[in-house]
């Protein structure tokens, strides 16, 4: 079963699972991963200024031979190079060699310059010119978008954000808000518990899960991203991960499934905190001893 559209606010759909290009450089070898994705059965491609690869994604897309509306794209305002919005969005449709994006995103509220209201501003015109088929924010918390929000004429369709298990619970307002005004949250880095912090406490209960659902420890973690109602924004150049990506759409997750991993994530983050907090009170204690011998130094001159 492929994995969902989910409707947008401004009529539109987006499939919940893209192929991200983030981390993946630029060159042919690109251009394959993103073959690769397209033809196991990814439709959705997801890029941004930054990335540095729009070119290559585009070319990928172009080689796939299927139809420009068979392909969601999309690209983000990075604020690269100190262009603005509308000089951005141009040379992104160049590099990728169309005529519009589905989704183009701000992709982090320090380069909505001058401010918020007048960036989002500049992102409606996008919307009204047709360059931009739906419009959204990246990396924006619930105060940004407020402050967007209460002056915008077009509501962002879409919210990518940083979503894993270990950071959940500090992105559970988000996720409602967004929720509560009618935004789709994308989720980025959702394999991280097994990509960079393995051996933490969601490792058993998703371990557990997978092992009964006869599954992968990264299906799992899809699934619970798909639980939460957000798009999945993930990537590998291996093809058999890629077909177990698409595939972890069939992966059902009970409730009590989706509570355990959410209960171990808490978990990892306040063992983290902990931790965090450990390490600053080491360093204070270092710069008072190294304090207190300067001042005894001191003294005795």
């Amino acid at each position: 079963m492929p994995w969902d559209l989910i409707q947008l606010n401004d009529g539109n759909a987006i499939p919940s699972i893209a192929f991200g290009t983030w981390g993946i450089g630029n060159g042919q070898g690109t251009v394959d991963q993103v073959e690769q994705a397209i033809s196991v059965g990814f439709s959705h491609i997801d890029t941004a200024q930054v990335y540095k690869n729009e070119e290559e994604a585009g070319r990928a897309v172009r080689e796939s031979g299927l139809a420009r509306r068979d392909v969601y794209i999309t690209t983000k305002y990075s604020g690269l190079d100190g262009l603005d919005i509308e000089t951005s969005i141009h040379n992104s449709l160049k590099n990728l060699g169309v005529e519009y994006v589905d989704l183009y995103l701000i992709h982090h509220p320090r380069v909505a310059r001058p401010d918020i209201p007048t960036a989002w501003a500049e992102m409606e015109t996008l919307s009204e010119q047709g360059l931009a088929k739906s419009i959204g924010v990246s990396n924006f918390g619930v105060d940004e978008l407020a402050v967007l929000l209460a002056s915008a004429k077009i509501k962002p369709a879409a919210n990518q954000i940083l979503l894993h298990p270990y950071v959940y619970a500090r992105q559970a307002p988000l996720l409602a808000f967004d929720a509560a005004h009618g935004i789709v949250s994308e989720a980025y880095s959702a394999l991280t518990p097994i990509t960079h912090r393995p051996g933490g406490p969601v490792d058993e209960p998703v371990n557990e899960i997978a092992q009964r659902l006869n599954a992968t420890a990264d299906q799992v973690l899809l699934a619970w991203v798909k639980a939460k109602g957000a798009v999945a924004v993930t990537t590998s150049s291996k093809k058999f991960r890629l077909e177990g990506y698409l595939a972890a759409a069939d992966l059902k997750l009970s409730t009590e499934d989706v509570a355990a991993i959410d209960l171990a994530g808490a978990k990892g983050a306040r063992r983290d905190s902990f931790i965090k907090g450990v390490h600053v009170l080491a360093k204070l204690m270092l710069l008072g001893a190294v304090a207190f011998r300067i001042y005894a130094f001191l003294a005795e001159m």
